[in-house]
């Protein structure tokens, strides 16, 4: 077998060739990572700066958007208070033509004052007149006529009183021009002047509207006296009821007109005569153009 060895005086160059060499090997490795390391801080840089000023652009976009959106909804608001506006204006035009449409088609005499103030010629007739169903009549074999529209809330409030046992009847209800001229001339030939004090000339009867009816019942009859229809209970339930269905007394005591009638009832409308009923107040007691703003309301 054959061995080598190397001298001792030479392996101490010998390790320091290789330590060199090795040392060499890691300051050449290191300088390349430093290099590397350089490299990669160079880009980590850049990429910080790209991603400062992307997120600066984004930023900047955001509160761009935010205020689009803010002027967007102050748009819309504008729009909406705009849009609300113009449906109110149309809500407005819209009642205003119903409203003008109601008037046009309702009779203006049928809230006038007449009695002795405002006249009706021989020429004026109710749009539509109904006879009245003969059960409430007091006389059978008469024919008793209403305004059409009168014609519900007078059955309703005779239904309603013989629902709370009270008996009620109608004893008169239209009258023409020409037949307040006879009857008229009747009383003057009984009563002679005296007759001007329950009786209104023709022209001046409520009668003639269509919308008037005179109340008694088989106790009071046919003939009329304030003592023996206001004594009554049907009088008294009239006088606590009657404005629920639009009907007011036109001559109560001590009225400017005619004597006590208490069996004289007209119809003026539920919205008019619960206010009269509120106010204890007479019909006559207005005035007309404060009437008049009731005509809107007289079928409602």
């Amino acid at each position: 077998m054959v061995s080598y060895s190397m001298k001792p005086h030479l392996l101490v160059p010998v390790l320091v060739i290789l330590i060199s060499a090795y040392v060499g090997v890691l300051g050449f490795q290191r300088n390349n990572l430093i290099k590397e390391n350089g490299v990669l801080n160079t880009g980590l840089a850049v990429t910080k700066e790209e991603l400062a000023s992307t997120t600066e652009r984004l930023n900047a976009e955001i509160a761009s958007l935010q205020n689009e959106r803010f002027n967007l909804r102050l748009e819309l608001d504008a729009q909406t208070n705009r849009v609300g506006a113009l449906s109110d204006q149309v809500g407005s035009i819209t009642g205003a033509v119903n409203t003008l449409t109601k008037l046009s088609l309702t009779d203006r005499e049928l809230l006038k004052k007449y009695s002795k103030i405002y006249f009706l010629n021989e020429n004026y007739f109710p749009k539509k007149l109904l006879f009245i169903d003969q059960k409430y009549t007091f006389d059978p074999k008469k024919d008793e006529q209403i305004l059409d529209g009168v014609l519900p809330y007078l059955e309703q409030l005779l239904n309603d009183a013989v629902s709370a046992g009270i008996e009620i009847r109608i004893s008169s209800s239209y009258r023409s021009f020409e037949t307040q001229i006879d009857l008229k001339s009747a009383y003057k030939v009984t009563y002679g002047s005296g007759a001007n004090v329950f009786s209104s000339d023709q022209g001046y009867s409520e009668h003639q509207l269509g919308t008037t009816v005179d109340f008694t019942n088989l106790k009071a009859g046919s003939v009329f006296s304030d003592s023996a229809f206001a004594k009554s209970p049907a009088f008294q339930w009239l006088k606590d009821n009657a404005y629920k269905y639009g009907f007011e007394l036109s001559y109560p005591a001590n009225n400017s007109y005619y004597i006590y009638e208490p069996w004289h009832w007209r119809f003026v409308g539920r919205t008019l005569a619960k206010k009269l009923y509120d106010e204890n107040k007479n019909f006559y007691d207005l005035d007309q153009r404060e009437i008049d703003q009731y005509l809107v309301s007289f079928f409602d």
